[in-house]
Order: structure tokens, then sequence, then C-alpha cells
């Protein structure tokens, strides 16, 4: 199937099998391998992107369901200036050990801060139950967000 989407502000067209999953399609034909697979049920969160400027977990949507869509990866994040201020606040907060989850987490906790902009300590860690870390303890991915919310 022929789909068109806007990624990272680029127009990309691509011929893809029907059952293509978003997650491979971003890391296998775009090469935007930021994009990590965890655990390919949706559980853990490592593929997150923001679909629409929304978050969404990659391995769990079609690539044809995308078709149309703006989609934004971690690759698509920082500009000329530098950081966007969620990926700086991970830097500065040492969010992150192993990196694994961080380009999901970062993902993920973007969405979160527009969506509530009024987030305390107990709502980050609600809003981001679905990504998983298994290095950090969460403290200063609390840290991180808090820092950035609006």
């Amino acid at each position: 199937m022929e789909i068109s989407l806007t990624v990272n502000g680029d127009t990309q067209s691509a011929d893809v099998e029907p059952r293509t999953l978003l997650v491979h399609f971003l890391r296998d034909q775009l090469g935007l391998t930021g994009t990590n697979i965890g655990c390919d049920t949706s559980s853990c969160g490592a593929c997150t992107i923001l679909v629409d400027g929304q978050s969404a977990k990659s391995c769990n949507l079609l690539a044809v369901q995308a078709d149309g869509a703006e989609i934004t990866t971690i690759e698509g994040l920082a500009g000329a200036d530098g950081l966007h201020p969620m990926q700086q606040a991970f830097h500065e907060s040492h969010a992150l050990q192993c990196g694994y989850c961080t380009p999901g987490m970062v993902m993920a906790s973007i969405s979160l801060v527009e969506e509530y902009p009024n987030l305390d300590a107990d709502g980050v860690r609600e809003g981001l139950e679905g990504n998983l870390c298994r290095c950090t303890g969460y403290q200063n991915i609390v840290k991180a967000v808090l820092s950035v919310k609006k």
C-alpha cells in the first residue's frame, strides 16, 4: 500500500506491506533508529513517538494507519539552536542511565506536559506509567518532567 506522511518535518512516501508496524517502517525504511523496539506488546513504551502531537506507541500502530499523519521521533526534536527543552531537562536531571527507554520516555513526557500543564509528581508518575525504565528508579525522570512543565 502507498502511504504518505510527514516525519520530522519531511514528507515521506513509501510502498509498505499492510502488516508493517510503524516502528519497523521508521527504523527499517527511514533509518530512524532512535525509536526503540522493546517488548512488541505496547507494554514498555520504548517505541513511543508523537503522532499529530500526541504520544503513541509505534509498535501498536500499522504504518498504513499513520498515512497522512505528522510523526515526530526523537531525531526530530533537537534543532539548530540545541536540544529540545525536555531533552535538556533529562540531561541536566540525570534522568537516564542505559538510555534504551530514554527516547520513548522523552516523547511521552513532551505529550504529557502539553496535555496536562499543571502536573505534580504523582501526575507525572501516573502519566508515564506505560513507559518502563529498569535503571533509574524514576525519581530523576519525574524531576526532569516537572522542570519543563508549562
